[in-house]
């Protein structure tokens, strides 16, 4: 099949990939996918990976085993980490921290960018029929997305500050927008601020944050300015949301934190459950955020323009 294969820092298009075809798994057609963030930083090395890239996608069952014919033909989503059921993390009601996972596109398993993947059922989502492929494809970032509310219980006097409004930070102020908080939404690029102020979102500038003064705060950016930002505006003993994953290491003094008694809270992937749902009765939009589709053999022009400044989604349509 053909597929974008990464390895030793290179990315490249591959004819000659075999079909992914594992006995206890189904074998699904990609129909779109997208590229985030964490595939532009798996080029440059965040992660040591050799394989198919990717995570984000939408795709068809086209082979299950004998027992779940009912499940041929459905468009599906997956999530992407591949667990164990057995360590102490997935019994203890874990398994997105499974010691055994394999992840899609990251961790030990091949991804999306391809004809075709391979995932176990369990990880399958069936996408309602109101849902089209280019909303679905946004399904796992924006349970991500959706994590946040998952971990903190965010109420409708919370003040809540998103520093950062790029591919996953447009989801996440969607999200927080329908909790009825009062959100402030901190955005660099023109296109950014204009989706935001269509969605009735509030966006300020960066001189405009006052400090101590949001009850949540989340960073969305992934550089240590707009880290250095959020912590500056978050209250004592108030919650800052990390939401981004930082290549190498960051400075940073943490005995403010101590001492306003900060709650400081990781958050990776989220519910896939509730994302569908969303999309199904319309309360987010994410295909708003499409700024180019590309094939696989364009996947090398389709990396250089996700990686422009200020640029929103890419997709990937393997067909």
């Amino acid at each position: 099949m053909n597929a974008l294969w990464l390895e030793n820092q290179q990315l490249r298009f591959r004819q000659d990939v075999p079909l992914p075809v594992r006995p206890d798994e189904a074998l699904v057609k990609v129909r779109l996918a997208g590229v985030c963030g964490t595939d532009l930083e798996m080029v440059k090395g965040y992660y040591p990976f050799t394989g198919i890239l990717g995570h984000e996608f939408v795709g068809e069952v086209v082979q299950v085993d004998d027992l779940h014919p009912e499940w041929l033909g459905r468009r599906v989503v997956g999530e992407i980490n591949v667990t164990c059921g057995q360590c102490a993390q997935c019994q203890d009601g874990r398994p997105t921290h499974c010691e055994n996972r394999t992840v899609l596109g990251i961790l030990g398993r091949d991804g999306v960018f391809a004809e075709y993947v391979s995932l176990p059922l369990k990880n399958l989502h069936p996408v309602p029929d109101a849902v089209s492929d280019e909303a679905a494809v946004f399904t796992e970032p924006l349970a991500a997305a959706l994590e946040i509310q998952q971990q903190v219980q965010i109420r409708p006097t919370d003040r809540i500050l998103l520093v950062g409004a790029g591919r996953l930070g447009q989801l996440i102020a969607q999200t927080l927008a329908l909790t009825g908080a009062d959100l402030h939404v901190v955005a660099r690029h023109p296109l950014q601020k204009q989706l935001l102020a269509a969605r009735g979102i509030r966006v300020i500038e960066e001189e405009q944050v006052q400090a101590w003064r949001y009850d949540v705060v989340v960073e969305a950016t992934g550089s240590p300015s707009g880290f250095d930002l959020a912590r500056k505006a978050v209250r004592p003993r108030g919650t800052f949301v990390l939401k981004s994953t930082y290549k190498g290491a960051l400075t940073l003094n943490l005995s403010p934190l101590v001492v306003d008694e900060i709650t400081l809270l990781g958050s990776r992937c989220g519910p896939f459950a509730p994302a569908l749902r969303l999309l199904e009765k319309k309360e987010v939009d994410p295909t708003v955020l499409i700024a180019a589709q590309f094939g696989l053999k364009e996947g090398l022009q389709a990396f250089a323009q996700a990686e422009e400044r200020g640029m929103l989604k890419v997709l990937l349509r393997p067909e």
